[in-house]
C-alpha cells in the first residue's frame, strides 16, 4: 500500500511564471506543491502541464519535478521539439543544477554514487539497493552552512535523473534535504513548511536554431 494513501492535493493557485520562451520552448518556474503532470485520481488533475496546456494547446512535457520540489520545468510546444529535447536529455547534454538546504555540516563537493530502486510496499518512496538498483550519481557542493540551524546549503547537480535521487542521496550520506516528508526523520521541524530543494539552473542548446540558451531561477529559500 502506498505511504501517501491519507494525502490531500491542495496545490498553490497563483499564475505559473514564464522564464523563457522561444518559438519551439516555453520553461516555468514550478511553485512547491504543485504537480508535474496530472495524477491518475480526479482530484489530482490541476497540475504544471495542464496549466501550461490552457495557454499552448500542443504542450508536450520534456522532464518532470517532483511535487515537492519547485524551479525550472520545460515544456515542448510541438511535437518535433519534444522528440528533440528527449534526445538531449538522453544524451545527457542539458545542465541542471539544484539548491538543496540539508541538516548537517557538509564539507567541500563530492558525489554520491549508489543505485537506487523503486521501495514497491512504500511507493512513491525510493531506496538503496546495491544488487537491483539503477546506476545514479549525483555531484555536490557546499555553499554555505548555519551553525544555528545546522544547516548546509549545497549545489546538486544530477548526472542521471532517477526518481527522487537528490532526496535519496542527500539521506544516504547522512545529510536528508530539509522539510522532506519522504527522506527525513523529522521534516516538521523545518521552518520553510516545505521542502527545502529548487531547480535553479537550466543550460542546453537551442536544438533549432543551435543558440546556447541559460536560465537561472530565483531560489525562494
Amino acid at each position: 500500500m502506498p505511504i501517501n494513501k491519507n494525502f490531500i492535493y491542495m496545490p498553490p493557485q497563483e499564475p505559473l511564471a514564464i522564464v523563457y520562451e522561444d518559438e519551439d520552448l516555453v520553461v516555468i518556474e514550478k511553485p512547491a506543491g504543485l504537480l508535474s503532470v496530472p495524477g491518475r485520481l480526479p482530484e489530482h488533475q490541476d497540475s504544471a502541464y495542464l496549466r501550461v496546456l490552457e495557454k499552448y494547446p500542443h504542450a508536450k512535457i520534456t522532464h518532470r519535478l517532483d511535487m515537492a520540489t519547485s524551479g525550472i520545468l520545460m515544456f515542448a510546444k510541438h511535437r518535433d521539439a519534444e522528440v528533440a529535447v528527449s534526445k538531449m536529455f538522453q544524451a545527457r547534454t542539458v545542465q541542471k543544477n539544484y539548491i538543496a538546504l540539508v541538516q548537517g555540516k557538509l564539507a567541500g563537493e563530492g558525489s554520491v554514487e549508489v543505485p537506487l530502486l523503486t521501495d514497491w510496499e512504500n511507493r512513491p518512496r525510493q531506496m538503496v539497493h546495491f544488487e537491483l538498483g539503477k546506476a545514479a550519481k549525483t555531484l555536490y557542493q557546499v555553499l554555505d552552512y548555519s551553525e544555528a540551524e545546522d544547516i548546509s546549503r549545497v549545489l546538486l547537480t544530477p548526472v542521471t535523473g532517477r526518481s527522487h535521487q537528490l532526496r535519496v542521496h542527500m539521506q544516504y550520506i547522512g545529510h536528508p534535504i530539509t522539510g522532506d516528508k519522504l527522506y527525513h526523520p523529522e521534516p516538521y521541524q523545518s521552518p520553510l513548511k516545505r521542502m527545502a530543494l529548487h531547480a535553479s539552473y537550466l543550460a542546453f542548446k537551442q536544438p533549432f536554431t543551435g543558440a546556447n540558451v541559460e536560465i537561472k531561477g530565483n531560489v525562494p529559500f
